[in-house]
């Protein structure tokens, strides 16, 4: 066909005119190169973000209420509430918000210590979690071996476990952990269950307090209370503090010189049963009514003590993800603006090169080609540049997000989509900035570009 042949003679004089100026064409592409590779980059950043901030929502439940004790009392409290007993968070306070609230799906409870396991003649420090088996349908956290503890062994305070798997690694190695004891603290255990593998972000441990799955025993929650410690248990030492003047649960344990660090600085006691319960809603449209209601029946039930404090994971997390969205659209707008840069250095070097050629779009015209077959050259010029950096670009970009994960352990997610705009992007920038340049060198007047020298 003619009117195909026209048009790829015209776009094989474009690429021998890219390679006859291989640098210029290099340098030409420059902008475009980093452009794409910025772009690139910045979106599998904020891709990682992205799932990181899903990966924790996953891990705390979209419609999870976080209930947290306070341990110390502020100093700038009303003074009114000081003195005043508070039982702090227990497993009544369980009971009643799982059979008083019907928008309550699940309700766990937690105590976590610090102790030593040991298995044989291994000792290491784990911690120990009290929970009942709803904790692991809250988290939707499965077992990669084993079986779960009953009711019956809740009831019962039995000496089970389920292991973390990290804790399996560590104490029982390539052998079948089922059936095993593990002595934890003063306790023998027998191990049930094994938790499957999970990962959890440092970030969503601090903020959002978050267990790292694999390094904990999980025990039943009575068994923690029966042979472990009970916080809530008035202890004689405690009443003979008492006796001396210190203050009783009024949101703070007693204080008197033996409870001092040595610096004359109070030290507060943890007098809470619970360390943290975890409410599951049935959908996330109740989670801020379900919160107040729950705060407002904790505070009659201890005493008008505002001793804990409620948190919806779920907002801290939208806040997190509003933020993160910001600092990526900065990110990718500063990423588009070296995309332009790099079209304006296209039209720019081509601006020049027609220029240099008048007197060879000249002879073109003169032997017969179009205004129009001279345009598709210099256009095709450019976008062969373009396309040419995208391409390079891309490879650029996706190596530079890997190199951001390993050295800097920020998770990077290069989609395809990003890679498609990116390129996309590139194509259309290379043809919009071409466009000028082309138009010039077909409208010059072939015998005064013969002429030219």
């Amino acid at each position: 066909m003619p009117y195909l042949e026209k048009y790829y003679h015209n776009l094989n004089i474009a690429f021998e005119a890219v390679l006859a100026n291989r640098f210029r064409s290099i340098l030409t592409a420059l902008g475009i190169i980093f452009g794409v590779a910025a772009v690139i980059a910045m979106l599998a950043i904020g891709n990682g973000a992205r799932q990181e901030i899903l990966d924790q929502m996953k891990m705390v439940g979209i419609n999870n209420i976080i209930i947290r004790p306070i341990y110390a009392e502020d100093e700038s409290s009303d003074e009114s509430l000081r003195g005043r007993f508070s039982p702090g968070l227990t497993l009544q306070d369980v009971e009643s918000i799982s059979n008083i609230l019907p928008t309550v799906q699940r309700v766990s409870p937690e105590v976590e210590i610090s102790a030593y396991a040991m298995v044989g003649d291994i000792r290491r420090p784990v911690r120990v979690a009290g929970i009942t088996p709803e904790y692991f349908d809250v988290f939707s956290l499965g077992l990669s071996r084993g079986k779960m503890f009953t009711q019956q062994d809740l009831k019962d305070g039995a000496p089970v476990a389920v292991i973390g798997n990290n804790i399996r690694a560590i104490f029982f190695g390539n052998k079948d952990p089922i059936g095993q004891q593990i002595k934890a603290g003063n306790n023998w255990l027998t191990v049930i269950g094994v938790v499957e593998d999970r990962m959890v972000t440092e970030d969503a441990v601090r903020s959002l307090g978050v267990s790292e799955f694999n390094n904990v025993i999980y025990t039943p929650v009575q068994t923690m209370l029966l042979r472990f410690r009970d916080r809530s248990a008035i202890q004689l030492e405690e009443i003979q503090r008492t006796r001396t003047g210190g203050r009783g649960r009024g949101g703070v344990v007693i204080i008197n010189a033996g409870n001092s660090n040595g610096n004359g600085e109070m030290q507060y006691e943890n007098y809470h049963q619970l360390d943290r319960v975890v409410v599951q809603v049935e959908n996330s449209g109740q989670l801020i009514t379900t919160s107040d209601v729950i705060r407002r029946m904790l505070v009659r039930r201890h005493n008008q003590v505002e001793d804990f404090e409620v948190i919806i994971p779920e907002l801290l997390l939208e806040q997190e993800q509003r933020t993160r969205d910001i600092f990526n659209i900065v990110l990718g707008a500063i990423a588009g603006i070296s995309l332009v840069v790099g079209g304006i250095g296209i039209m720019n070097i081509m601006l020049a090169s027609v220029m240099e050629r008048t007197k060879e779009i000249g002879i073109r015209l003169a032997v017969g080609a179009k205004k129009t077959d001279v345009v598709f050259q210099f256009l095709s010029e450019s976008t062969l540049i373009s396309v040419a950096g995208g391409i390079i670009g891309i490879f650029l970009g996706i190596g530079l997000s890997r190199s951001i994960m390993h050295i800097t352990d920020i998770l990077t997610i290069v989609s395809l989509a990003s890679v498609i705009i990116s390129f996309g992007v590139a194509a259309t920038i290379g043809i919009a900035f071409g466009y000028m340049p082309a138009k010039k060198a077909a409208a010059k007047d072939p015998v005064t570009s013969l002429r030219y020298e």
